[in-house]
Formats: structure tokens, sequence, C-alpha cells
């Protein structure tokens, strides 16, 4: 089976074709700065190197029509013609409490999705945008979504419930959600099988780092908690959301400095966390060579904010779960960030977490034991992968 992979941003196409006998990623790439006045994009594959061209792209219609015909290029693509592809597997975002798994899309995921876009008003839109140009584009070809919010529908009302009146949950669904979840589910269960264990038994915190990052708690293969809320501003601070604060503060903001609503969401999405905290960059790349480069006093400011965040996290989901087995850090900034995990990871013996530095600190791209042999949790490093987790659910619905 052949599935193309799409995750559609309000401006972008990211895709990946995946040959799901060997699990090879045939051709990626990005259609990106849709609508714009010159868009980017980028085709890959094992016998072309990754090129990015200047263009215009009306639309996300037009977006996927290059990416198809890219894929069957006489010269360059993997494909001789769309009958080759089996499948189109979506990164879809919210569903609200409607799905609690992979789904085979239809009117009715269209109809729940059109529902939920005030739950998320950037992502959903641009969703749907994708699942319309498919099927202009491959009218006959399946389609399936897996939702960032679905592996966190295990969760018990007792920890998505808000402490306001209940009425704004029975009424307007007000209540934690959670968000990257594909990607949480697939380290929890590279973990077990890198270790041999059976995830049935095990208590895992995931800890997905980017430039938007959530924790969660996960016991027996299943999503007891996670940081992420009703919306991914929720949490842990990340690149340029703020995470937990005081929420009297964007009333204080408004009321008190005169700012408008536009303002303020501006502020706590876009121009807080580490980019608002070290003003210097929201590129964890950036901040750790002023650190490592220059000592600069508010990279590290910053960055000690983050790792504290983090570790109270850890603190409170030990205790949710009573125990703790694995530890694992994920995402772009989880997986290449040294100095972020030893500092997480500093005084939490008394959790069982020890790291061993020297191993810390080698770079990989394969699943890395970080804890030191006395370490009583088991502390990874796992590449996230969550266009093959789609792509192995996306086949998995459509075979079972």
């Amino acid at each position: 089976m052949k599935i193309l992979v799409l995750n559609c941003g309000s401006s972008s196409i990211k895709y990946q074709m995946i040959d799901m006998e060997s699990t090879v990623v045939m051709a990626e790439g990005i259609a990106e700065k849709i609508g714009e006045n010159i868009a980017l994009f980028t085709y890959k594959s094992e016998a072309y190197t990754k090129k990015k061209r200047e263009m215009v792209i009306d639309n996300h219609e037009q977006g996927l029509a290059l990416i198809l015909e890219s894929l069957v290029d006489s010269n360059n693509g993997v494909i001789k013609s769309f009958a080759e592809i089996d499948a189109v597997g979506h990164r879809l975002v919210h569903a609200g409490e409607y799905y609690s798994d992979t789904v085979k899309i239809d009117e009715h995921v269209v109809e729940v999705m059109t529902e939920c876009i005030s739950l998320a008003p950037l992502h959903n839109p641009a969703n749907l945008k994708g699942i319309e140009a498919v099927k202009k584009e491959l009218p006959t070809v399946p389609q399936c979504g897996v939702f960032d919010t679905a592996y966190h529908q295990t969760m018990e009302p007792h920890v998505y419930l808000y402490p306001l009146p209940l009425d704004m949950y029975n009424t307007y669904k007000i209540r934690r959600y959670g968000f990257h979840g594909t990607s949480h589910k697939y380290v929890s269960m590279k973990a077990a099988e890198f270790l041999n264990k059976n995830i049935n038994g095990l208590k895992i915190i995931t800890c997905h780092l980017g430039n938007g990052a959530s924790i969660t708690a996960i016991k027996d293969g299943k999503s007891v908690d996670t940081s992420m809320g009703f919306t991914p501003l929720e949490g842990l601070m990340m690149g340029t959301r703020c995470g937990d604060i005081d929420p009297a503060i964007p009333l204080h903001m408004m009321q008190q400095l005169g700012m408008s609503v536009d303002e303020v969401n501006t502020i706590l999405n876009k121009k807080s966390g580490m980019l608002g905290l070290s003003h210097i960059s929201n590129d964890m790349r950036t901040i750790e060579d002023e650190i490592l480069q220059k000592q600069n006093p508010n990279a590290i400011m910053a960055l000690d904010v983050y790792c504290y965040r983090i570790k109270k996290y850890i603190g409170a989901y030990f205790a949710a779960m009573n125990g703790l087995d694995i530890l694992i850090f994920t995402g772009g900034v989880g997986e290449r960030m040294p100095i972020m995990r030893e500092k997480v990871c500093a005084e939490l013996e008394a959790l069982g977490i020890s790291i061993n530095k020297e191993e810390n600190a080698v770079f990989s791209d394969e699943i890395q034991v970080i804890s030191s042999p006395g370490s009583k949790v088991m502390v990874l490093k796992i590449p996230t992968n969550e266009e093959l987790m789609i792509a192995m659910e996306t086949q998995r619905i459509l075979t079972t």
C-alpha cells in the first residue's frame, strides 16, 4: 500500500509519500506561503536533491496539484500514475468529543470539523481545504484522518473538566482536549517496542518539545492527562506561546493597559514564550548558541523558566500515575537540545530519574537511552514520526 500523507496548514501543505510495505518515504516536501505573492515549493526523493522553487500558488487545490504532478513527473517522480496512490492520510486537528480514533473521511467527518471550527479557527478550515482538494484531484481515493485530539479522549472527566460553571462544558464544550496526540502515541509505542515490553502495565511521560510543546501522561497505552487544554496555548512554555499563566492577566491587559482582545491574543500566542522572555528568538538553536557561546543572561534565564515548567509537569504526572517507568523526549527541541534535557532531569533523583551526561550529549537520529545505569526510570530520546503514524493508522482503518 502506498499512502500520501498530508498536513495542511493555513498557508502550507507538508507531504510525504510512503510505501507501507517497507515504510520507506518515497518523496516528501512542502508547499508553503500559499496565497502570498511568492510561494515556495520543495520536493525531495531518494534520487532527487531537495530544492526550493519560488512560484505562485493561489490556493490549496493548486498546491495539491503541484504535489501530485511532482510525484508522477517523468524525470523525478516516484510513481507512474495516480492509480498507485492507495489512500490519503490527513493530519487533522480538532474533532471535539466526536472521535477517539482514526476515521475514514466522509460527510459526517466534514460536518464535525466544520462544527469545530470555533475550537480551532486556524487549523480546521485549512484541514477542510486539504480534504476538498484531494476529493477534487483524486475522487476515488479513500481519505482517512488522524485527529490531534483523538488520542486524548481517554482522559477521565475529573481530568478534562475545568472548574468553571458546569454549563460552560454542557452547553459550550469548554474542556481540556489536548493536542500532539499522534506524536505522543507514536513515541510511547516505539518505547515499548524498543524495550520489548507490553505497553499495558507501563507508566510513561512523553515530552513533545518543538516550537509548540506539550507533555502527556500515558498509562497502559492510554492518555490520562496532557498539558495542552481547550487550545494549544495552555501548558508548557513554548517558542512564542506563554503556556500556563494567571487567567486574570489577559483581563488586566485589557482593562488596565487598554489592549484589545486581538492585541492580547497576539501577545499570548505569538510574542511570548522563549521569544518574549529572551528578547532574542523563538528558535532554540539560536538560544542554545547564545548560551554556549556568549553566556547571554536573557537566554539563560528563558531556558531556566522553560525547563522548570517541564520539570513541574513531570512531577505532577508522576504523582497522578503513582509512579513512572519511562520518560521520553521528542520533537525538534526534545531530540536536539542536550542542555535542555540535562537541565530538566537535574535534581529529579527523588523520582528515580538520573541521566548519563555523556550519552545525553551524543547526537543520533536513532532511539537513545540517556538515563544512567542506576536510574529507576528509563529516560529515552525518541525521534517522532507523525507522518508514519498517520500512514500506519490510515492503513489500519482501511484494512481491518
